[in-house]
């Protein structure tokens, strides 16, 4: 049995998600004796079973803006409903200007996306997807534009309750 930490939770629990680095930014100020740098991290953070979360962390050093990022992550997580290991429908995702196309795939198709996209995908425990990234590819737009087509899905299950039907007079 693991060591309670602080805060009540074991060191089970905290090492049950995966965490990925999407990008750092690094920010320059100029101020009278130079330039004073800053980072900021887009972190995501998944347990590989459908929960997915992502976080924003600024700091002046690399290791503390990760470190931030993946706090807030955590506390923004998601649950995706998965159909095997791909996602029950096709969804476009919208925030700013950036769109986010993600179909289901057949087994053995593997994950089809860019990097910030894919990151998301794999932490979320999909393995079978086809995404497309349209306009817009700045990160930070990208990567809530993904979320947000993860958010839309809903199972067949969901469906059918919705609508006062069985799941297999929808399908």
């Amino acid at each position: 049995m693991a060591k309670p930490q602080q805060g009540g939770r074991s060191q089970h629990e905290d090492s049950e998600f995966e965490d990925k680095v999407i990008h750092i930014n690094r920010c320059a100020k100029v101020v009278k004796g130079g330039r004073r740098f800053s980072f900021a991290a887009i972190v995501v953070v998944g347990d590989k079973k459908g929960q997915v979360g992502v976080g924003l962390g600024k700091a002046g050093e690399v290791p503390e803006a990760i470190k931030k990022a993946g706090k807030q992550a955590k506390k923004n997580l998601i649950k995706v409903p998965l159909e095997g290991n791909t996602i029950p429908h096709e969804i476009l995702g919208h925030f700013g200007a950036s769109r986010v196309l993600l179909k289901p795939a057949p087994e053995g198709t593997g994950i089809i996306a860019s990097s910030s996209v894919r990151a998301i995908l794999e932490v979320a425990g999909i393995q079978n997807i086809l995404t497309k990234s349209i306009r817009r590819d700045n990160p930070h737009n990208v990567v809530r534009a993904t979320l947000a087509g993860l958010e839309g899905l809903r199972s067949f299950a969901e469906i059918a309750k919705a609508r006062g039907k069985t799941v297999g007079e929808i399908l």
